[in-house]
């Protein structure tokens, strides 16, 4: 019975869909911006947090990675599920759900009381929000021709920074004042605040090439092994995995160094640290656009995705100067370079995807994507905290310098040529 309403209320969701896109594509997209750029404030929280929390609870760099450990092995578990979820069922109902889901787990940590507690919300949290990036790729490549991909995925993606980039300026005051809990209970209210505009505006729409498919036009026979024995499959998998952790590094730890490495108070990092996660916004929408501008010239999707690949990894490797700067302002500019660079490739992956999948499946290779990301990241995250406490930032900072040029490499010998893979 609860199947056949959900199957309802996507089929009303999807009545529209023989109308032409029009400027509401741009509606559709704002409202998309708005719902990762919520995901990443209540997912700053903790980052932000962390030197209070830390203090209070007494935990370790080490004991602080297992909960980013947590978080990151609720998203890589649930990206199959979420995928496939959004693939049935559409954007309109798949994001509403998503959204509800984790602004009740960000909600929970105000409870918290124990490095375990936290482990078990971040979990839930994680869980809730891998779908938000895969029901965004679905629907640009409902409601946006190709050559517009690239700049569309770059603005939704630029949500993420914008919500981390607003997140010092809101969170730490409230922290400052009204203590580390209310900072969870606050963010979480404005997931549920987004819901009210997404049910009245948002309509499912299925994408040019397949009109006629309507949303029950899934790949539902795709399986895993079929997907795997794909190498472009792998090549876009690589590319994230290599790419995104850098930006989960970038999202978790910022304020722990910025505190422990530089010495910055909660009021320095309330002030400042928003400037490169602003940068890495102008990365997803300058890089995200670039390849579309190139393509629009005349130049053919594989030439002018690869271009902005090699462009974006010269910026990120940017990330290796970082240890030797000589103060703090030279740090922060090193690493506004860096996350420019990492958000135009993940603009450019985005793009690349819609060139390489239908959006019949495109959710579900999203989550395949997003899978082998939260695999690498989990690993990283508890190394990270190990190495921190063992040795020092210098060798992670190395790592995120690098890891960009395997993702390149993986663009170059996995995917090849940049084009239509039939699954």
């Amino acid at each position: 019975m609860c199947s056949n309403f959900v199957s309802a209320v996507v089929a009303q969701s999807a009545a529209p869909a023989a109308q032409p896109a029009s400027d509401k594509r741009w509606w559709a997209l704002a409202l998309l911006f708005l719902s990762i750029a919520v995901n990443l404030l209540d997912r700053q929280v903790l980052s932000l947090m962390a030197p209070l929390i830390r203090d209070e609870l007494a935990l370790s760099n080490t004991q602080y990675s297992y909960i980013l450990f947590f978080f990151l092995f609720g998203m890589t578990l649930f990206q199959l599920p979420a995928g496939r979820f959004l693939d049935r069922y559409g954007v309109r109902v798949g994001l509403a759900a998503i959204m509800v889901w984790w602004s009740a787990a960000n909600g929970l940590h105000a409870l918290a009381r124990n490095v375990w507690h936290f482990c078990g919300f971040r979990f839930l949290l994680g869980a809730g929000e891998c779908g938000n990036y895969s029901g965004g790729i679905k629907a640009i490549s409902q409601w946006f021709p190709p050559r517009e991909r690239a700049l569309a995925g770059g603005i939704f993606n630029s949500g993420t920074v914008i919500g981390a980039a607003l997140a010092p300026l809101l969170i730490v005051p409230i922290g400052m004042n009204l203590g580390w809990r209310w900072t969870f209970v606050v963010p979480s209210a404005l997931g549920l605040l987004w819901l009210i505009p997404w049910l009245l505006l948002y309509r499912d729409r299925p994408s040019a090439p397949e009109a006629g498919a309507g949303i029950s036009g899934a790949a539902s026979g795709l399986t895993l092994a079929r997907l795997f024995s794909v190498r472009q499959v792998w090549g876009a998998v690589l590319v994230r995995a290599m790419g995104g952790p850098v930006s989960h590094f970038y999202w978790y730890w910022l304020p722990e160094y910025l505190k422990r490495e530089r010495a910055f108070s909660m009021e320095e990092i309330g002030m400042t640290a928003w400037a490169p996660y602003l940068s890495a916004g102008l990365g997803n929408v300058l890089g995200g656009g670039l390849s579309g501008a190139l393509m629009r010239r005349g130049m053919e999707a594989d030439r002018a995705r690869k271009t902005a690949f090699v462009l974006a990894t010269a910026l990120a490797s940017a990330s290796m100067l970082v240890p030797w700067a000589a103060d703090s302002m030279t740090a922060l500019v090193e690493i506004s370079i860096a996350t420019a660079g990492v958000a135009a490739m993940a603009a450019t992956h985005i793009g690349m995807l819609t060139d390489l999948f239908s959006e019949k499946t495109l959710a579900r290779l999203t989550g395949v994507t997003g899978m082998g990301e939260g695999l690498v990241n989990m690993v990283l995250m508890v190394a990270t905290g190990m190495v921190v406490d063992a040795f020092s930032y210098t060798p992670v900072f190395l790592a995120a310098g690098l890891m960009p040029f395997l993702a390149l490499t993986s663009v170059f010998v996995l995917v090849r040529k940049i084009e239509r893979v039939e699954l």
